[in-house]
């Protein structure tokens, strides 16, 4: 039967938003067609939601792109690529989502990872501008980096690959079974106030090290895994577009390893348990979920709460002979990206949204296909998408520069792409990401370069037919990139190449291309 939406419906009320966020979650789910993970909770949340599958990170490291998400703002405008400075001291005194809800008479509450913890932050989580009450942090968080993970022999060790029994921790628990307690306790305490909420929660998972419960792992046999289909360094990658994936080899069991710097390989046996350990956490990711969902249907809440569920940025599983995030790949930018909007993106009729599915229960019915849009989009929309959604004047777009503007935003609301009944198909021409470099060469510092060390910028357009990515130089002093001075550039063209393999920039007339291509030429004066 057809359900005519009718958008004023929307708003009799202001609608209460939960806003989840994985940490280093590339699409590898379900409901984006993934043939091996097992997400069953977030399937049956897009199953009633409108999922985006062409959703893309500014960044691809978690400060500056929780920064630029929840402010709306591009990393040039926060003028944070690293996690040692603050946007309202460096850049200017920009409103974020939740300040924006909190100034509407929200309450708004933060719990496990939002913003990056730190300087990034002010070391509050930028309380008390964001925030109604102080954000939460689990208490079991603090022994993430300690020697905790069990070895063969019983020693304990600061591991990459780390599945534990949780009964075995400190504190008897895992940061994000604490972080689902607390977001279902939150929103119990909500049940009867008048005021709507706002309320974020920031899971730790699938990000390193994967400290999971150990029967995760049994999702994914050993056996069944596969590596990478393109596990090799291109042969016509640049060196500054190449992440040497730092971060990974300080573990003890990755350093017990002694890989090659910079390109490796990781021995192919471990390649497959990384593999299997990323999958196992975002199942385990997936079962916090859906406890969170069953609370919301529980308390009768569902049909008055936007759901949307992202990450922060992807990461990449062996691609390119690459690990971790750190570069303007796909792997590394693209991200899921569901929203669920009550009476807009499923009936109201509905007798019951959500339910908890237990992932190791085989016969769990299938969820409906999800509705999805392939358009580009962006994290930067989300903040004016929610606002739209919810009733509130959605932020004007920032003029240029916009340093001086508290409120506005660099994205676009998607709220008219959300209604399966209007069927559209694209938004954006463009998906805009970009990474900085120390040095045209790769060094220890490549994957996460201090602002003072920046010297090139990667600034990567992402279309439907081709990711085109100008390596340029960068002042760290001003802020400044200089267009035409091109230190390497990649082109890939993915219909033929969807896993940005082949770089064709050396072999192409750029000024034709570009105009061929459509792309701004603005962006590339040099041509």
């Amino acid at each position: 039967m057809h359900v005519t939406f009718n958008f004023s419906l929307l708003f009799v009320g202001k609608l209460n938003v939960l806003y989840i966020i994985a940490d280093d979650l590339r699409p590898t789910l379900g409901c984006y067609s993934d043939p091996v993970v097992k997400s069953p909770n977030i399937d049956l949340l897009a199953s009633k939601s409108t999922v985006f599958f062409n959703a893309y990170a500014q960044q691809a490291v978690c400060g500056p792109s929780r920064t630029s998400f929840l402010t709306s703002r591009r990393p040039d405008t926060t003028k944070l690529y690293d996690f040692n400075s603050y946007w309202r001291v460096s850049a200017g005194n920009y409103t974020t989502l939740p300040q924006y809800f909190k100034s509407n008479g929200y309450i708004t509450m933060s719990v496990g990872k939002v913003f990056h913890p730190g300087i990034a932050s002010n070391h509050t989580d930028d309380y008390p501008y964001s925030w109604s009450v102080p954000p939460y942090h689990p208490p079991s968080f603090s022994y993430e980096k300690r020697k905790v993970c069990k070895d063969k022999d019983g020693t304990l060790h600061s591991n990459l690959l780390c599945s534990v029994n949780v009964s075995e921790m400190p504190l008897g628990t895992l940061p994000d079974l604490e972080n689902t307690a607390e977001a279902i306790r939150l929103l119990k305490s909500m049940k009867d106030l008048g005021n709507p909420f706002f309320l974020a929660v920031g899971f730790y998972k699938p990000h390193i090290p994967f400290r999971i419960p150990q029967e995760y792992l049994k999702l994914y046999p050993i056996e069944n895994m596969t590596l990478a289909p393109d596990p090799e360094v291109p042969k016509k990658l640049p060196e500054v577009a190449y992440n040497p994936w730092t971060d990974i080899r300080k573990r003890e069991d990755v350093q017990a390893l002694n890989i090659s710097f910079p390109y490796g390989p990781i021995p192919k046996d471990f390649q497959l348990r990384i593999r299997q350990h990323y999958f196992a956490s975002v199942s385990y990711v997936d079962a916090q979920v859906g406890k969170i969902l069953q609370a919301l249907e529980d308390l009768d809440l569902a049909k008055q709460t936007i759901v949307v569920f992202t990450s922060d940025h992807g990461w990449a599983l062996g691609e390119h002979g690459e690990w971790a995030k750190y570069s303007n790949f796909d792997v590394a930018t693209r991200v899921p990206l569901v929203v669920y909007a009550p009476g807009m993106t499923w009936p109201l009729q509905e007798d019951r949204m959500f339910s908890y599915v237990d992932v190791f229960n085989s016969a769990a019915e299938q969820p409906a296909e999800a509705y999805g849009v392939h358009g580009m989009v962006e994290l930067v929309d989300v903040f004016p998408t929610v606002a739209s959604l919810a009733g509130l004047p959605p932020p004007r777009r920032c003029p240029f520069p916009s340093f001086q503007v508290e409120l506005c935003t660099e994205g676009f609301s998607l709220a008219s792409l959300l209604d399966r009944h209007l069927r559209p198909t694209s938004h954006h021409a463009y998906a805009h990401s970009q990474y900085p470099r120390p040095s045209d060469s790769i060094r220890p510092d490549s994957d996460l370069p201090a602002l003072a060390d920046i010297r090139i910028m990667g600034y990567s357009l992402r279309s439907s037919d081709y990711r085109y990515t100008l390596w340029v130089g960068f002042d760290p002093k001003t802020f400044r990139a200089n267009m035409t001075d091109v230190h390497a550039g990649e082109l890939y063209f993915l219909a033929e190449d969807p896993g940005e393999d082949h770089n064709l920039f050396d072999e192409l007339n750029h000024g034709m291309m570009i105009r061929k291509l459509g792309m701004p030429q603005c962006l590339f004066p040099h041509s």
